[in-house]
């Protein structure tokens, strides 16, 4: 059994020391990706490792929406042996031990280490640069350590992710039709309704925007990372021109600025508006109808302002929309040699 996807990214292609045991509906594999036996990708799993290498371990397990990728210009991605993760995480360039398992709805961002059979519980944020010990339990947002994990817990609880992996996601993805040819929608994403998308847009693998109500409309050279869910139950979702909506993210009916970024994991309220200029952390939430105002970098659960968005952060929000406007160029090339 293969993946649903398979990419080269700058002449480098995945591989697997074994077929895998299962690869589900969706699930997407790009770049300089090395894989150990005997791994599990779930429904609508990425992995993804265009710009530096991801390398897993044997009977590595990813839960159905699961996303595992490299900063670009920085760090790949390396997990042991053994490793189980849940559904809807991300593994962003950090490195994790043997026999660790991380559960549903977690994000571990750039720069983390998680030592050898650690356990990160469902809802957890690792911080960029945590070094988190082998052998505890980590919980909380950032991850803090709550307790030492019992002789056979970290089976126990890996075996329980698993358990609920059985339960799948659904429908296959619809391709989108008759896009603008400066748009890149990936294969594996799903686009429903009254979607509007800007020049130099971007929909990357495995997103769903589903505009059941109201419509929603992504502005010019805007990307929408892996595994986000874009969903309108009501006046809609409009989103600026020059924004990054990061892996992960969960978008309910609102409206986001111009020139923002909305971090890993973060969950976007019904009714939340988001104004030009503004960066939005990893794993932050806001509360329905909240405002987050320009100007400022902002995170928690509700979100509250934590610093001015200064000029390194602005440069670095820049640096992600170009980049991926070339990803987009890369990917749209690579999906229709693949299709002959």
């Amino acid at each position: 059994m293969n993946p649903e996807l398979t990419l080269p990214y700058e002449g480098e292609s995945p591989s697997f020391a074994s077929r895998p045991v299962w690869c589900g509906r969706g699930s997407t594999v790009i770049g300089a990706a090395r894989i150990g036996d005997q791994s599990w990708l779930g429904d609508a799993a990425v992995i993804r490792a265009d710009g530096q290498p991801v390398t897993l371990g044997d009977r590595f397990w990813l839960g159905h929406r699961s996303t595992v990728h490299i900063a670009t210009f920085a760090h790949g991605t390396t997990c042991g042996d053994r490793v189980t993760v849940g559904r809807n995480s991300v593994l962003h360039a950090c490195t994790i031990g043997a026999d660790v398992v991380v559960e549903d709805d977690v994000v571990i961002l750039d720069g983390s280490s998680i030592g050898d059979g650690a356990v990160i519980e469902a809802g957890a944020t690792v911080f960029p640069r945590s070094d988190l010990a082998g052998g505890f339990a980590y919980a909380g947002s950032p991850a803090k350590a709550v307790r030492p994990v019992a002789p056979g817990e970290a089976a126990e609880r890996a075996e329980r992710v698993r358990e609920r992996s059985a339960e799948g996601l659904g429908a296959d993805p619809e391709p989108p039709q008759d896009l603008d040819p400066d748009v890149f929608v990936a294969r594996t994403a799903r686009l429903r309704g009254r979607v509007g998308l800007g020049a130099g847009a971007s929909v990357l693998f495995c997103c769903a925007l589903e505009a059941e109500a109201g419509p929603i409309v992504v502005g010019a050279d805007t990307n929408i990372q892996d595994n986000t869910v874009i969903r309108s139950r009501g006046e809609g979702v409009v989103i600026g021109r020059d924004t990054t909506i990061a892996h992960n993210v969960r978008i309910a009916d609102s409206r986001i600025g111009a020139r923002s970024l909305i971090g890993i994991g973060a969950v976007i309220a019904p009714g939340t508006l988001i104004a030009d200029d503004v960066m939005l952390a990893a794993g932050a939430t806001t509360d329905p109808g909240q405002i987050l105002e320009s100007g400022h970098l902002w995170g928690g659960r509700p979100a509250r302002i934590l610093g001015p968005l200064d000029a390194e952060r602005r440069a670095m929000m820049l640096r992600i929309v170009e980049s991926y406007c070339r990803h987009g160029r890369e990917y749209r090339a690579a999906q229709e040699e693949l299709a002959g």
